[in-house]
């Protein structure tokens, strides 16, 4: 059974007279104010329920979103959450525990997986109509960039993801019962052995022969797992049946592991970035490589951001679509946002074209300042020098916001595992930075 809301109890004490609890109490005045977001986060709890009135009492849904809130902004692992939260008066007091309210991190886990990218969108929307109605926000004045979060992954290398799938398939194949998994070899502690010798290695001749015994371990392993799939195929055994769905996927990203590797060291041909795999365990995980430079495993992101510093937008990017492609798309979401067309936009350089400019413009915006010129003039992008330039130094500000949200919000690596939950880890990142950002606002 879940509430959407759970009181307080009487014997909470007051936060304690500190800039960082008068923080947490002014976000707690703001969720107080928008409580149409409980629902949003109530519909996640109950989704997946047969009889939700049904059961246990679990956290309410005003708990779990603040425990969310409290996790991303604090850049808590779950076993330091549910530590502070036994420990910590002031963190309890926020999240509307009671003394008698104790929860371990895996139950803190399955709670605030829950969450959903899509309803944490939401509830940013939310926030930025409460923050129009306050006054804090128009969307007339808006800011675009992008930037990388990387996925949880270690650098790839060929003989590094060859060795992860060989280890990976050996511990699932072990796992199976006995009468199973009879004559299964493993070949882990080798394909280990060649890894490392592949990584001293000082030159192709040294590691040619190296990788071809690479390979025919994982030849090995891949063989043992599909004859061990085939002969557990339709066990009533739920355990082993999982097994089985386990091994299968790692088997295929195993494949096009193995494929990509005897491609480029056997044949020497160049794989694209497309049809490369950098992690069996993040698969989603894109090769991004910013303006020439670091090349960064993980999702590009394209920010806006408006004049009170809050984050107005945020679109986590399959692939690794030019900045120039994507200009035109980010205006037009805010008009969904704020159901007009922002005034003024200012970007950065990468997202300048002649015909962007004139799209943007199409739309109604009036002020159009890319922070590289790219061949466009001054007098076509906005009406005076003088516009440009404070435009120009507008946008400069967004790469303060893009460096708070990474260092403070856990924004320069996400932690969380797959797809669906990269976008929820950026998302709650998101709508924790513009709860702080409107508490302090508040306390000004």
């Amino acid at each position: 059974m879940r509430k959407k809301i759970n009181k307080q109890g009487s014997l909470m004490p007051p936060p304690i007279p500190h800039e960082h609890a008068r923080e947490f109490e002014a976000i707690s005045e703001h969720l107080d104010q928008v409580p149409q977001v409980l629902d949003l986060v109530h519909h996640d709890l109950i989704r997946l329920l047969k009889n939700p009135s049904m059961g246990r009492p679990g956290l309410a849904a005003d708990q779990v979103l603040r425990i969310f809130i409290l996790k991303q902004m604090e850049s808590l692992s779950y076993e330091k959450l549910a530590y502070h939260l036994h420990d910590s008066t002031t963190y309890r007091y926020f999240c509307r525990l009671s003394f008698a309210d104790h929860f371990n991190a895996k139950s803190l886990q399955q709670n605030l997986k829950k969450l959903t990218a899509a309803t944490l969108e939401r509830i940013n929307r939310v926030l930025l109509n409460h923050a129009q109605n306050n006054g804090l926000e128009r969307g007339r004045k808006v800011r675009f960039d992008s930037t990388v979060v990387e996925s949880n992954i270690h650098a790839p290398t060929d003989s590094s993801l060859l060795y992860d799938t060989i280890r990976v398939l050996a511990r699932l194949m072990g796992r199976l019962p006995a009468g199973v998994s009879a004559g299964f070899t493993d070949h882990s502690r080798r394909a280990k052995r060649r890894h490392i010798a592949i990584a001293n290695s000082k030159n192709n001749k040294e590691r040619k022969p190296l990788y071809q015994d690479l390979f025919k371990v994982t030849h090995k392993t891949f063989s043992a797992a599909h004859r061990l799939v085939n002969k557990s195929s339709g066990s009533r055994d739920s355990k082993v049946e999982q097994l089985c769905a386990e091994l299968q996927r790692y088997l295929e990203l195993g494949r096009k592991v193995l494929s990509q590797a005897e491609r480029r060291i056997l044949h020497g041909e160049s794989v694209p970035v497309e049809d490369k795999i950098v992690s069996i365990f993040e698969d989603h995980t894109d090769i991004i490589v910013k303006d020439r430079r670091k090349t960064h495993y993980g999702h590009k992101l394209n920010l806006a951001t408006g004049a009170s510093g809050l984050i107005l937008d945020c679109v986590v990017e399959q692939g690794n679509p030019s900045d120039v492609s994507r200009a035109v798309s980010l205006v037009e979401r805010q008009r969904e946002i704020y159901n007009k067309i922002p005034r003024q936009v200012s970007l950065d350089g990468g997202y300048a074209s002649k015909d962007n400019l004139q799209e943007i413009k199409d739309l109604g915006v009036k002020d159009v300042a890319f922070s590289k010129k790219r061949g466009l003039e001054i007098g076509e992008m906005v009406k005076s020098a003088w516009v440009y330039k404070k435009l120009k130094r507008f946008r400069a500000g967004i790469e303060a916001g893009i460096s708070f949200l990474k260092r403070c919000f856990g924004l320069d690596r996400c932690t969380w595992r797959s797809l669906e939950s990269f976008h929820s880890y950026v998302w709650g990142s998101v709508i924790s930075a513009n709860l702080l950002m409107l508490a302090r606002h508040s306390l000004k």
